[in-house]
């Protein structure tokens, strides 16, 4: 199952320049989510990090994951933001950077369920580059009532 923009969404409050997900390749309730974010020379984070030598703020590749996470997390509980809740992004944790990311690269991202109480979800992440690994690390998400 794969979800474009249009479906990505109704999941995600975010939008440009912020919304960090260009589709969802991969979804298993539950269980994973595999997507990604095509980076742009176009971003407009590059104008200033860093002139000439332009790098994705690392900041950033969490942010992404944590929305993949998101999705993840609104579809294991069979819900979206219009029945009245979002996630937030509660804590990280064990967060490393491997190698840059810069335009004209690929992120693929994907995030695993390692623990689920009530409203409270963990994933294990990870973000790739041509099958390098460029981030990972544990991120938190927490449902509160719109």
């Amino acid at each position: 199952m794969t979800m474009g923009y249009d479906e990505i969404s109704q999941y995600l409050p975010h939008r440009y320049p912020f919304l960090l997900i260009d589709r969802v390749t991969v979804v298993e309730p539950g269980v994973i989510i595999r997507g990604y974010k095509n980076v742009s020379v176009n971003e407009p984070f590059f104008n200033g990090h860093f002139p000439g030598n332009p790098v994705m703020p690392g900041v950033l590749m969490v942010e992404a994951m944590a929305q993949l996470a998101g999705i993840l997390a609104f579809k294991t509980k069979n819900r979206k933001p219009a029945d009245g809740s979002i996630y937030y992004l509660g804590g990280v944790d064990d967060v490393r950077y491997k190698r840059p990311v810069g335009p004209g690269d690929r992120l693929d991202m994907e995030a695993t369920i390692i623990a689920d109480k009530r409203r409270v979800m963990k994933f294990r992440c990870a973000a790739y580059v041509d099958g390098d690994v460029a981030c990972s690390g544990e991120i938190i998400c927490v449902e509160k009532d719109l």
